[in-house]
């Protein structure tokens, strides 16, 4: 009997960690909210002016990345782009397109640089795009995204495709629902510096 009181008390404990790892999990609803706070956070941390699609098109699908304005146009996607420059260059991206990217990735939960090739002269990040009747989809064929998250390209990614001309250089705010595998299992969205959409040639 007096080994059982202590065994007992043991197993209390144990139930009573158990229960309480379980209050701490959050609800998807509850991941949901923090990531939309973490987005609301940014934008206002940065200065952001976000404008409307229709204003985006009535500016002839631009943005003003200056300082002063710093724009960004949230699409119905949820993706907020800014185009910080869109090259001279005549060339559209098309598919089967090989795309080399330089870029930067910064987590919005975080709070930090979470992955990067801007300081990797010897490696790049590379996708192939391609195009259907029904969607659009990239495949990464070498560099960090593969390495990290998996052969996707985040959706994310795509949206710009069809605004810009090669070597643009386009920021992005990516909900977690437009992002890679590890975004959506965990709802985090993410910041893209993406100094470089060039086409392989």
């Amino acid at each position: 009997m007096k080994n059982l009181i202590p065994s007992c008390f043991i197993l209390l404990l144990l139930l009573g960690a158990a229960i309480q790892s379980c209050s701490d999990t959050k609800s998807y609803a509850e991941m949901l909210e923090e990531e939309k706070d973490a987005i609301a956070q940014f934008i206002e941390a940065n200065n952001i002016h976000v404008i409307s699609q229709s204003e985006f098109y009535a500016n002839d699908s631009t943005t003003d990345a200056s300082p002063e304005a710093n724009e960004y146009v949230q699409l119905a996607s949820g993706v907020y782009m800014q185009i910080v420059s869109d090259s001279t260059s005549t060339d559209t991206i098309k598919a089967n397109d090989v795309i080399l990217v330089r870029f930067m990735e910064y987590g919005l939960i975080e709070k930090d640089t979470t992955l990067s090739n801007l300081n990797s002269p010897e490696t790049v990040d590379a996708f192939r795009y391609t195009v259907s009747s029904s969607s659009i989809a990239g495949l990464f064929t070498e560099g960090y995204m593969l390495q990290y998250y998996g052969s996707a390209v985040p959706a994310g990614w795509l949206v710009p495709l069809n605004y810009i001309h090669d070597k643009a250089h386009v920021r992005l705010i990516v909900p977690s629902k437009m992002g890679h595998q590890t975004a959506i299992q965990y709802v985090y969205p993410y910041f893209y510096d993406i100094r470089k959409y060039q086409i392989y040639k």
